[in-house]
């Protein structure tokens, strides 16, 4: 037998599995990762909530009063669709939360390379965000009404602020996050600091970043929630404040869906994206 046939046997044994003893059942090692999701299978949990929640309805556990029905619902949103109501309302607040979301970010990213690059960037910057994130989003409005006056510009200023934070923190722990042997590196084959921001910081940023801009999705959301009810002659917030003075949990229940249905899809185009531009990237999910 030649060398070569001796080095096939040998990798013949490396590679095949253990032979198993006539008898005995196989012993494969445990599953460590929880595997991936087959499309849709995130839907489970609230199609199994609206579920329980249509049947407390037809059996009279849940009175119309306290909380409508899921097809009464779906059947009053249609209504104010047709008619057109639902389309107005809808397209003034997805107008303030996605100008409030874009100014956000921008604010939170610039605020985390500013911080996250340089010393005195962070010694300035740093201790007014964790301020402003231990100041809850209520807190701030009476000064943004006497600042800014009671209309669009105190809303969508107060909905940039709290996007910022999210964005800023995830943001800047993924820059002080990056591995000293790429910063070494840069260094070594003389990367300008443009270069060094293009090749090595926004990229090791991008984790940190996706982070907060899928909280910061979700978060400009709940702030219009609450600013809405200010004030307000037009929106899904104002909708659902009206109702609430007659009466009418159908409509309430829309504007929670509409809310609701807008953050996942938010959250699941961020997902997307972030796919997408990390493909590189293998984590346990993969």
């Amino acid at each position: 037998m030649t060398l070569f046939d001796h080095a096939l046997d040998a990798q013949a044994l490396i590679g095949s599995p253990a032979r198993e003893a006539p008898g005995r059942a196989a012993v494969r090692p445990p599953r460590l990762a929880p595997g991936k999701l087959p499309p849709g299978a995130i839907l489970f949990g609230p199609l199994a909530l609206v579920a329980i929640w249509e049947l407390a309805s037809a059996v009279g556990w849940l009175s119309p009063r306290f909380l409508a029905a899921p097809s009464t619902a779906i059947a009053t949103g249609y209504d104010l669709l047709v008619g057109g109501t639902l389309a107005d309302h809808f397209l003034a607040s997805a107008f303030r939360a996605y100008l409030g979301l874009g100014i956000g970010v921008v604010l939170g990213l610039a605020l985390a390379l500013a911080a996250g690059l340089s010393r005195i960037g962070e010694a300035s910057i740093d201790g007014l965000v964790q301020i402003k994130r231990a100041i809850p989003t209520l807190a701030l409005i009476p000064l943004a009404i006497l600042w800014l006056g009671i209309g669009e510009a105190m809303k969508i200023a107060l909905i940039a602020t709290s996007v910022l934070v999210p964005v800023y923190i995830n943001t800047h722990a993924a820059l002080r996050g990056i591995d000293i042997r790429h910063v070494e590196l840069a260094r070594s084959v003389g990367l300008s600091r443009s270069d060094f921001l293009r090749e090595v910081a926004l990229p090791g940023a991008l984790p940190g970043f996706f982070t907060g801009l899928r909280l910061a999705v979700t978060t400009c959301w709940t702030a219009l929630v609450v600013l809405e009810q200010i004030n307000t002659s037009e929106g899904i917030g104002y909708l659902m404040n009206r109702a609430r003075d007659y009466g009418q949990t159908d409509i309430i229940v829309v504007g929670l869906a509409i809310y609701a249905i807008l953050g996942l899809a938010s959250d699941f185009a961020v997902r997307a994206w972030e796919r997408r531009a990390l493909s590189y990237r293998r984590a346990l999910a993969s």
